[in-house]
């Protein structure tokens, strides 16, 4: 069988939207070399922002991603928020094809905050779990209003891509972590993947490019940077630039009096992230019994070796950092690895 990737020069631009900047990924068709990669800052707003005035600085970002660049093509992967998306596990009875289409409809119709018939609604099926003497399939719920899924296309249509399909952060994080980990024993094992964005941190069980597990914490760079203001009476610009600064240089590099600084104030949502993070590894071990979750691997924008030494501590899991580009030949210094994770994933993406 011909994959699509094996018959195209180069795949589509995976676009992540992120609460502070949006990041572009192109790939070869297939999959071998980077073709291109862009970090676009978004300006600020103010709170009082129009829907309009947010969705220009978007379009507006994008342009400027796509300038004087070596993308290739307008097709597009777009990628759906946390926020925008309602995300949930169910529990059904085992069935396949079009009984269980019904039946995840009908459990998710009770949950889903607003009519499915407004909504565009997809499932990933988990596994299988015990429940009392049951059996069911647990399975993982994606659903979007049609208007918001509609605004999303709009910007990017607005930017002059075209959008040959939509994802989700998840599915993006588990394609580009099933790439990155490709032996047969890295396959069989499970693993903990914990994307570190500004504003959440999203958990995820995976094994190979099978999605088991996935819950968003409402921990994120930014409750570490209003942490570090507090704590040294910073206003939180400063703070941001601190924690950045110091957190982007090398051990040996870093000012020991601010390192220590920044980690005692950071300390106590640091714990509050490893305590979700530790209840998603028991709900793991509960419900998928049998075999335990073997690495921690930390991606996103904030994800840096002190955060994975100190997660890995916490959890006693053998921690790494992401790096989406790792089996591809040498790229151009593109800073934290870890933030392309969702781009290069959507890059991945297969199309029928």
């Amino acid at each position: 069988m011909v994959r699509w990737l094996s018959q195209r020069r180069y795949s589509p631009i995976g676009i992540d939207i992120g609460a502070r900047s949006i990041k572009l990924v192109q790939l070869s068709g297939d999959r071998s070399r980077l073709v291109e990669a862009a970090r676009v800052e978004l300006p600020s707003l103010p709170e009082q922002a129009t829907p309009q005035e947010q969705s220009q600085r978007i379009a507006d970002a994008l342009r400027r991603g796509l300038t004087d660049r070596e993308f290739h093509g307008r097709d597009a992967v777009c990628c759906l928020s946390d926020r925008q998306l309602f995300l949930q596990s169910l529990r059904v009875a085992k069935q396949s094809g079009p009984q269980l289409d019904r039946l995840v409809a009908q459990e998710a119709a009770g949950r889903v905050p607003y009519p499915l018939d407004e909504a565009e609604l997809r499932f990933l099926e988990a596994a299988d779990v015990r429940q009392g003497d049951q059996t069911l399939r647990e399975v993982i719920v994606f659903a979007v209003q049609r208007s918001v899924l509609q605004e999303s296309l709009a910007v990017v249509e607005q930017a002059r891509l075209k959008p040959v399909a939509v994802d989700v952060e998840p599915a993006a994080l588990v394609r580009s972590y099933a790439a990155q980990f490709r032996r047969d024993d890295d396959r069989q094992a499970r693993a903990l993947i914990v994307h570190v964005g500004y504003s959440r941190t999203a958990a995820l069980v995976a094994q190979a490019d099978a999605l088991l597990f996935v819950k968003y914490i409402d921990v994120g760079g930014q409750q570490f940077d209003m942490a570090v203001g507090r704590h040294l009476k910073m206003d939180l610009h400063e703070a941001t630039a601190l924690r950045k600064h110091n957190g982007d240089r090398r051990v040996e590099q870093q000012d020991p009096e601010v390192a220590r600084s920044v980690a005692e104030a950071i300390r106590p949502v640091l714990e509050r992230l490893t305590s979700e993070l530790a209840m998603c590894v028991r709900y793991h071990s509960v419900t998928f019994r049998g075999q335990p979750i073997a690495r921690l691997v930390v991606s996103g924008g904030e994800a840096t070796q002190p955060l994975v030494e100190a997660l890995g501590k916490h959890l006693d899991i053998k921690a790494e950092l992401s790096d989406p580009f790792r089996t591809l030949p040498t790229i151009p210094n593109l800073g934290r690895k870890g933030q392309w994770d969702v781009a290069a994933g959507l890059a991945m993406r297969e199309l029928n």
